[in-house]
């Protein structure tokens, strides 16, 4: 499965490269988040794609479900799917964009990529563990590195959103101590926890469960984890939910080697 993902992943980064290259055409969504003919282009040919492979598996993608088509996800494996994560900083021209697929198994991300076309890298984690894949300008696989999280120490790097920092991140910050930051768009804050750059990834605020499946499944292949408030790990499926909506994550703490 996860060489589908793959396949599918850099097959989107391809379209959404030529749309980054010409000039998006953007538009609001309901929510007042932006949404490109990049973003559709690239979900309509993973889509595609698992179809063609994995026709039994739900899939829910973040556009098909601005458009309200949402299949049923209980009790059974479902994959996610963010096409383009970090619209924003493709929009300005920063390459802080990621395609995003991911497989959960009751309520646990087990198979995720996270691919930054304009970066030429991807980010794959399995239960075989978690995987650098530096991918050339014709966009074919040139190298492929293990990955693991960092062996904990004193000092600790926190990576924390350009966007949506706040209060609360600084008091987290300051109770464990933390004085050195890094900053970084999309689902890449998971991946540079994964590959021992930070320690930490603290997220509070709202985010969806297509944002974080496949940055969360290459975290927890390279030996980490991603807890919820009351410190379980964080689960997938959430549907039903009395204040949020459905797949709607809480706040969380994504750890490297540090799970406390």
């Amino acid at each position: 499965m996860i060489d589908l993902f793959e396949k599918a992943a850099i097959a989107a980064g391809r379209d959404i490269m030529d749309v980054f290259h010409n000039g998006p055409t953007v538009r609001t969504k309901s929510d007042a988040s932006p949404v490109t003919e990049a973003d559709e282009r690239a979900e309509a040919i993973i889509l595609a794609a698992l179809a063609a492979q994995f026709p039994a598996i739900p899939v829910v993608a973040e556009e098909a479900v601005a458009a309200g088509n949402i299949p049923q996800t209980r009790g059974q494996p479902f994959i996610l799917v963010d096409p383009l994560d970090g619209t924003k900083e493709f929009i300005r021209k920063s390459s802080d964009f990621t395609v995003n697929i991911a497989l959960i198994e009751a309520g646990v991300p087990v198979i995720g990529i996270v691919y930054a076309p304009a970066r030429g890298q991807a980010y794959i984690g399995d239960r075989s563990g978690a995987l650098k894949i530096e991918i050339d300008a014709n966009f074919q696989p040139v190298s492929r590195q293990s990955i693991s999280v960092r062996i904990p120490s004193a000092k600790m790097i926190a990576v924390a959103s350009r966007s949506h920092s706040g209060p609360e991140t600084e008091e987290f910050l300051v109770t464990h101590a933390i004085t050195d930051t890094r900053s970084v768009g999309s689902s890449l804050k998971f991946c540079l926890v994964a590959e021992g750059t930070a320690d930490v990834y603290p997220r509070f605020g709202r985010t969806m469960e297509w944002d974080t499946a496949a940055g969360d499944a290459v975290l927890r292949a390279a030996g980490g984890m991603t807890v919820g408030p009351d410190g379980a790990q964080l689960l997938y499926g959430k549907r039903d939910q009395l204040n949020d909506s459905d797949f709607a994550n809480p706040s969380f703490i994504a750890w490297g080697g540090k799970q406390a």
